[in-house]
């Protein structure tokens, strides 16, 4: 993709495969630069995907604390339901989510974009956060009830801090599939205005001037880096140990 990015077209279009760039160009970049509403479909992806993983991780934290630290009745038919939704491929939910969607007119609004984002996410995160704090030795709450801390503050001071890779994870998972997230953006969102980058970066594909390979590539490169600077902001909070200090021998 990268060798790609930097080709002029006549080496891309070449019968005979170049594998390094002979003649390294960045026009390519330029092109996909000024690109039509490249800025704000990246706004646009920023404000959606942001929104997403920020309200799949609220709302997924909690119900995996809910799920893994409480006893009631249902709590496992829960698991069942929310393991069973992983099961059914997101295109098959597609229609039904337009028709409700439309009965509700979140569609074209970036609060129905975010809205089926959260529905996509939730159910993994929920489950993967839910194996994290069933990891937290139960002894750490008691503890903390024998100081005198209620439910509140055991969930913000101690097991939401215990649980901050698996939060981390998690918001991994979300931010990657909302931030690729082409059909559901192309089917709900009506304005172009509103459109995010993934359906930008499809519009380098046409059926009558055929398909701009090196301005794809380089699109594709720009693409990608929101997803590795994120990575790399988080990376460091992922490998920490869970309950490093959480206890004294």
């Amino acid at each position: 993709m990268i060798n790609t990015a930097f080709k002029p077209r006549p080496e891309v279009m070449t019968a005979q495969p170049i594998f390094f760039p002979q003649h390294p160009t960045v026009s390519n970049f330029v092109n996909a630069f000024e690109q039509s509403n490249f800025l704000l479909d990246l706004r646009n992806s920023v404000i959606v995907v942001v929104s997403a993983v920020l309200l799949s991780i609220v709302l997924g934290g909690f119900a995996a604390a809910a799920l893994s630290r409480f006893r009631f009745r249902g709590r496992r038919t829960i698991m069942v339901v929310i393991l069973a939704v992983q099961m059914l491929p997101p295109t098959a939910l597609l229609i039904p989510t337009f028709l409700v969607f439309n009965e509700l007119n979140l569609l074209g609004t970036f609060v129905g974009l975010v809205l089926a984002y959260v529905a996509t996410v939730l159910p993994f995160s929920i489950w993967v956060m839910r194996g994290f704090f069933l990891a937290i030795p139960y002894e750490i709450e008691e503890a903390a009830m024998i100081d005198g801390a209620g439910t509140w503050r055991i969930l913000r001071s101690i097991l939401f801090p215990l649980v901050l890779p698996g939060i981390i994870a998690t918001s991994i998972f979300a931010f990657i599939t909302a931030w690729n997230d082409y059909l559901i953006a192309y089917t709900f969102m009506k304005d172009s205005t509103m459109y995010t980058l993934p359906i930008w970066l499809a519009s380098f594909s046409n059926p009558q001037s055929g398909t701009d390979f090196g301005g794809q590539m380089a699109a594709s490169v720009l693409f990608s880096l929101p997803v590795v600077v994120f990575f790399l902001l988080i990376q460091r909070k992922l490998v920490t140990g869970m309950s490093a200090g959480a206890v004294k021998g």
